[in-house]
């Protein structure tokens, strides 16, 4: 690589000699100028043919676009005495920018609930997270296909499918993420580290795509199914070789699970089931279905394998169809009755015990999507230029990420607390005591979500509205960030649902 000067930068500024200077790298632009996707004239009104082209540049790109091979190739050289001040990030390092990490993992704060084991765990799902996952997330959000099983096994290597459904029973044995946390030792702040990672990517189809029909429709089987149904389906999902999800919504009934009108008829060892489920996420390449059907003794959950009579399409959303959001139908299908999970006409009970965990892990996820986006305005705020000065300079914007700021704090910190509360409860007196806490708290960080994306958005104006170049995150997360409001149960119902239950514990003798 040449080591050039200014001076020698400055003679090369015509329309078949051109070179700009990077953060203090030299490229030779001579041969790219008419490929550049905004003309070549751009690098001429811009006046920064045979100057340094830093502040332009980055007024227009991301840094990401240096480290494309067509364009990294492009470098010949380094300014003599230049200093290189923009490096991509290590994979797995924290990021300095204010508020772009929760408090725990900011330098000289301190925090009750985390161990320096959690700390170990952070770093070492971060750097699985950005150098495995998170070029498949960038792929599969934009060609919409499922997960690759590739990325799959790599992630069932090291546990990644089974620590995303919790602490207990079902770690036993295993080795998570190379041995860096003990089976026993796992609790729902490990869970909850994995939740907020898995959300950094501005990839909000691949979230769910990344297998969460597993995490919500696997929990039914290991809490009601029989031992043998346990012995053959658990170790499949688990090893990432056969795919699950949760058949629960239809077009008849989406947050009123009661009113589902898929039909279970008894026929000797056989149920006989009928009707159509909506929006189920896994399911264009699911093997099984964890699904809510009715019977004539009550709402039943029965595990439905694919097969005849069993049909799916992709249902087209707002996000990514990397999610494998579908339509199922089951015409007539003949399912063991050994298949049910819990007792007949208990359905409700099965389904409900389970949402508890299904709608802090959207909250994790959501908090995790949200601080991304603090990071990407904060970033943009003070680097972008307008009326000659940095964009932070306007209160209006600055009233906007204190905002921002205040809403993700709040979120995180009512987040931690409930999830110290899982810590330090049995299964049933979660299901008790957490339901409304953890409603209300969806509520909460779904409305401060699109709050904050309607913030993002006017930050970065045009931008935002592209779903590539500066603003795709925040694109992104304007156009998806209303799935956390609606997935696990609508947000209203939730809210109500946390007052109904505040009110059923009501003291009598509480009266002004």
């Amino acid at each position: 690589m040449r080591t050039l000067t200014f001076e020698e930068v400055k003679k090369h500024n015509s329309d078949d000699d051109l070179w700009i200077v990077i953060d203090s790298k030299v490229f030779d632009l001579s041969n790219f100028a008419d490929l550049h996707p905004g003309g070549p004239n751009v690098l001429y009104a811009e006046g920064v043919a045979g100057r340094d082209a830093t502040d332009a540049f980055f007024g227009l790109h991301r840094h990401e676009v240096l480290l494309r091979p067509q364009y990294a190739r492009l470098q010949i050289g380094v300014i003599e005495g230049g200093v290189e001040n923009i490096r991509a990030p290590a994979p797995g390092s924290l990021s300095r920018v204010p508020y772009a990490e929760p408090s725990w993992l900011s330098e000289g704060f301190l925090s009750p609930y985390y161990s320096n084991n959690h700390r170990a765990f952070q770093r070492t799902v971060r750097k699985f997270f950005e150098e495995v996952v998170r070029p498949e997330a960038i792929k599969c959000e934009e060609n919409g296909k499922r997960i690759s099983q590739e990325v799959v096994d790599r992630m069932s290597d090291v546990e990644i499918i089974a620590m995303r459904l919790g602490p207990g029973k079902h770690l036993q044995g295993r080795t998570l993420m190379g041995g860096i946390v003990k089976p026993e030792e796992f609790d729902y702040f490990h869970e909850l580290i994995l939740n907020t990672e898995l959300s950094r990517f501005g990839t909000r189809g691949f979230v769910d795509g990344m297998l969460n029909g597993a995490v919500i429709g696997l929990p039914p089987i290991w809490n009601y199914g029989s031992p043998e149904l346990q012995a053959r389906i658990i170790p499949q999902v688990l090893s990432g070789k056969k795919y699950l999800a949760l058949a629960i919504t239809e077009a008849f009934a989406g947050s009123d699970v009661s009113g589902l009108q898929t039909t279970a008829v008894r026929v000797g060892d056989h149920w006989i089931i009928t009707g159509t489920k909506k929006w189920i996420t896994n399911g264009t390449f699911a093997d099984y279905f964890t699904t809510g059907c009715k019977t004539d003794k009550g709402l039943t959950v029965i595990l439905i394998e694919r097969g005849e009579g069993v049909s799916t399409k992709p249902i087209k959303t707002a996000y990514s169809s990397t999610a494998g959001t579908a339509y199922v139908v089951f015409d007539k299908v003949r399912v063991p009755v050994s298949n049910t999970l819990g007792e007949i006409g208990n359905g409700l009970s099965v389904i409900l015990s389970n949402f508890n965990h299904e709608r802090w892990m959207v909250t994790g996820c959501s908090v995790g999507a949200q601080r991304v986006i603090v990071e990407e305005c904060l970033k943009w705020a003070n680097q972008r230029i307008v009326f000659g000065k940095p964009l932070s300079s306007q209160a209006v914007i600055r009233n906007k990420l204190g905002k921002m700021i205040m809403r993700i704090e709040a979120c995180q910190n009512w987040l931690e607390i409930v999830t110290h509360q899982m810590n330090n409860m049995t299964y049933n007196e979660m299901s008790s005591k957490m339901a409304g806490q953890i409603g209300l708290l969806k509520q909460f960080v779904s409305r401060c979500g699109r709050e904050t994306a309607e913030d993002a958005t006017q930050i970065f104006g045009g931008r935002a509205l592209t779903v590539t170049g500066m603003g795709k995150l925040v694109e992104n997360y304007h156009r998806t960030s209303g799935y956390d409001a609606i997935l696990a149960g609508a947000e209203d119902v939730l809210g109500d649902l946390g007052v109904r239950q505040a009110m059923k514990k009501m003291p009598k003798d509480a009266l002004l």
